[in-house]
């Protein structure tokens, strides 16, 4: 009994060295990103993880911790308790990232620590997909591209799960079905979609993985109505309404009578304009007819009037008196008014 004890605890010690489950290989091209998951068993849900960047266990250095982001933005690390998986990012790759570890931080002990390394190169990578999230919806399917430049034995995987290795087979009782339709693109058709299907999975060539995160979530609901057009005499019409969720799709008729009528609003607009144009007009022409008016008035004040004084001469007549001239001079005055 003492020695099955003895062995049970030495099995649970060798597991806790190996409590962390992630890809093994990556292929990636220079200058782009990598977003790796760590898979972690449930007893370290509140511990600190973190990334260290190193060959060797014993001499790596810390990149990024869930308590102690980056502030270069280079590493970047998000921790999901539900799932018990914790991600890391690491941006901008050179031939100089190529060792990391995946590691939960153990209070009064060792830290856990599995290994992951980088093949970063200039040009396509051995193995690539289009996306690396993709999004399906429930009761769908999803199809995955994996690009690959060997031949080796290729496989999809979900990770800390089983792996689909022949044209067909199930993951968690969903139906994944694969084919090679191009001698370099494997296809994976993952069919019957569910909730529980979200989380990460990987494609699988050799000992290269290319990890693949999936959300699976409702589809978005869409609402189309349409109109039947009508002639001018008829008096019904008929709405459609389609309503797209969960994979079902319900028509609803509706038959409404109704006819032609004209709403009076969509003329506020152009009358309001009209009656302003009408209202400006009318002001400039009174601008104008004061201004004439003003020049009217102001010319006539200016009027000048001239006077023209003559004098007549009488023929000479003789006095009966005597010699003595008489003369008669009479005034006259010509107004000319300008």
């Amino acid at each position: 009994m003492a020695a099955h004890l003895i062995v049970l605890l030495l099995f649970s010690v060798l597991k806790g060295v190996h409590s962390i489950t992630t890809v093994s290989k990556v292929s990636v091209k220079a200058g782009k990103s990598i977003s790796i998951p760590c898979l972690y068993e449930s007893q370290y849900i509140n511990h600190v993880k973190y990334l260290c960047e190193g060959r060797i266990w014993e001499s790596c250095r810390y990149a990024v911790k869930t308590n102690k982001p980056d502030p270069s933005g280079k590493y970047l690390i998000s921790d999901d308790k539900k799932q018990n998986i914790f991600t890391v990012t690491i941006n901008k790759l050179t031939d100089k990232n190529t060792d990391y570890w995946c590691v939960v931080e153990i209070d009064n002990g060792p830290d856990h620590g599995k290994y992951f390394q980088l093949s970063v190169i200039s040009g396509t990578p051995s193995l690539y997909v289009d996306h690396q999230r993709i999004t399906g919806y429930i009761g769908e399917s999803i199809t995955i591209r994996c690009h690959h430049s060997n031949s080796g034995e290729m496989k999809w995987c979900r990770l800390g799960r089983n792996c689909v290795t022949g044209s067909s087979g199930s993951i968690d009782g969903t139906t994944a079905t694969v084919y090679m339709k191009n001698p370099n693109i494997f296809t994976v058709t993952m069919s019957g979609l569910r909730t529980k299907d979200s989380g990460w999975y990987w494609c699988a060539e050799g000992d290269i993985q290319i990890p693949v995160y999936l959300t699976v979530t409702e589809k978005p609901i869409t609402t189309t109505t349409t109109a039947a057009s009508t002639p001018t005499t008829a008096t019904g019409s008929s709405t459609t309404h389609t309503v797209a969720g969960s994979g079902t799709i319900t028509t609803v008729e509706e038959n409404k009578e109704h006819r032609a009528s004209f709403d009076p609003k969509i003329l506020i607009i152009p009358l309001s304009v009209l009656t302003l144009i009408v209202i400006v007009m009318l002001f400039i022409c009174f601008l104008m007819r004061h201004k004439q008016n003003k020049a009217e008035s102001s010319a006539t004040a200016m009027a000048v009037t001239k006077v023209t004084y003559s004098e007549i001469r009488p023929k000479k007549k003789h006095s009966p008196k005597g010699d003595r001239e008489a003369a008669e001079v009479t005034y006259s005055t010509l107004a000319e008014m300008f």
